[in-house]
């Protein structure tokens, strides 16, 4: 795929504008037991202004709101927009997975970065797995939350071996995350981890969730304490300049709404309404899936959550829950050489077709003792990723709007980077203050030169990968 024919995904009038939410999306597992806000508009009609409008009701725009109230005297009026249900975009459709990446592309962000923002960007994900903990019990969220270690297993001996040599020198240089990962070489990982071809396997502290349950949770929170939910209300554009009180102006299907500040929590969609993110927040088609076992039946233990990595295309990435199904996502053998089946598409309404069966009989395949476990597909979903062309999340104020900010792109890896994220974009938003104030790392501030940045390490990577 070269950047000369990268693939385009025409909205439903055959207009290749957008990105936008499409409807009749398919059915992820995490939205079978809905809230009584999935459908929920806070007034009969739209309100006409507010000081601050988020678009988007995922983890990015719910934790934005919950921080913005959170403790605070003299709270902004909020509206939260909603293209189609709450939660119904990337975080509904997930894997469940709060899981930071503390070594295997830390030494890709040092050659990019620096050695100092690269452990700064660990850490902040490291520091994820606890405050999501912390933010469960302080506001008794029930959302299955599971702290746990997981098992990054990689059956590929080359990649096993570069990843190993790279492990070693970020413990050399003292990295700090690497205190919390543990390595397991071949017949450790095998007999550990259960996978069958397992070369060898690093392990570190994560948990898991039901991230619907999680953002409801704190969408409910939110409208308690005054903000306005407007579900079923797509925003088609934005004006490009203040009107003459201070006010941004956005066109919904529901009329005008005008507001002072604006939190673009918009993910793979945010191109459609910020067109300078065209080509550097690209929408990526991913595919997720629920394992389940006949019922009645017990199948061996796998009571930590694992990453299989096959090759450099990526890993197959699953969480065992609570009620002792299997939450798969990846698949990335299947169809990462097939650009047209998610590359810049936005329609979740559809599956990635070369994908469909590659979750049939995983668990057997891939883990000793399971053969005989009858374990099956329950349900398969697509969703869409924001995936940024230099692989790092935008956040902070959207260079040249005054008022406008932005929380996205986050690689299909948001569950250990949005929740402080959005922390620090609330602080903004409240307080005015730079982004240097936040405590986000500085890779992931919105600036010109970033915009301005021609490269996409997106098609960078699945050349390398074909190599």
């Amino acid at each position: 795929m070269s950047r000369s024919n990268q693939p385009k995904s025409p909205d439903a009038s055959g207009s290749p504008q957008g990105p936008f939410p499409v409807p009749n999306a398919t059915l992820p597992f995490w939205r079978t037991d809905l809230h009584e806000l999935d459908d929920h508009r806070s007034t009969p009609e739209l309100p006409q202004q507010c000081d601050v409008l988020i678009i988007g009701s995922g983890l990015s725009g719910a934790a934005t709101a919950y921080h913005i109230l959170d403790n605070n005297p003299s709270p902004p009026s909020i509206v939260i927009l909603e293209a189609r249900q709450a939660c119904s975009g990337a975080t509904g459709r997930n894997g469940g997975h709060v899981k930071p990446d503390l070594y295997y592309r830390v030494p890709q962000y040092a050659r990019l970065y620096g050695k100092q923002a690269a452990a700064d960007m660990a850490v902040f994900e490291m520091d994820h797995v606890q405050a999501v903990k912390d933010l469960v019990e302080k506001e008794c969220i029930d959302c299955d939350f599971v702290l746990t270690r997981a098992y990054d297993v990689i059956i590929d001996p080359k990649l096993a071996e570069t990843t190993k040599s790279e492990f070693d020198q970020l413990v050399a240089e003292g990295f700090p995350t690497t205190k919390d990962v543990w390595y397991a070489p071949a017949a450790s990982a095998k007999a550990l981890t259960g996978v069958k071809d397992a070369q060898c396997a690093f392990s570190f502290t994560v948990a898991s969730l039901w991230p619907y349950k999680l953002v409801m949770h704190l969408l409910s929170l939110a409208v308690k304490r005054g903000a306005n939910l407007q579900t079923h209300t797509p925003v088609t554009s934005v004006s490009e300049t203040l009107d003459a009180d201070g006010y941004w102006l956005v066109t919904t299907s529901r009329g005008l709404i005008k507001a002072k500040k604006i939190v673009f929590a918009t993910n793979g969609y945010t191109a459609g309404l910020l067109p300078e993110f065209r080509e550097k927040i690209i929408p990526v088609r991913g595919i997720c899936s629920r394992i389940a076992l006949p019922k009645g039946k017990e199948a061996p233990s796998l009571p930590f959550s694992y990453s299989v990595r096959h090759n450099a295309k990526g890993a197959d990435y699953q969480i065992t829950r609570p009620d002792g199904s299997i939450i798969v996502g990846g698949g990335r053998p299947a169809y990462w050489h097939k650009g047209n089946e998610w590359y810049n598409i936005y329609d979740d309404s559809q599956m990635i077709e070369p994908a469909v069966s590659y979750f049939d009989g995983l668990m057997q395949r891939t883990y000793r003792g399971w053969e005989d476990s009858g374990a099956a597909v329950d349900k398969v979903w697509t969703g869409i990723l924001g995936y940024s062309n230099d692989l790092v999340p935008y956040a902070g104020a959207v260079p040249y709007k005054d008022g406008q900010f932005i929380c996205a792109g986050f690689n299909g890896h948001g569950m250990p980077a949005i929740l402080l994220t959005s922390k620090g974009i609330a602080k903004m938003v409240n307080e005015g203050c730079a982004f240097e104030e936040t405590g986000v790392p500085w890779p992931f501030k919105a600036t010109p030169s970033r915009l301005q940045n021609p490269s996409n390490a997106i098609i960078d990577m699945v050349v390398q990968a074909k190599l």
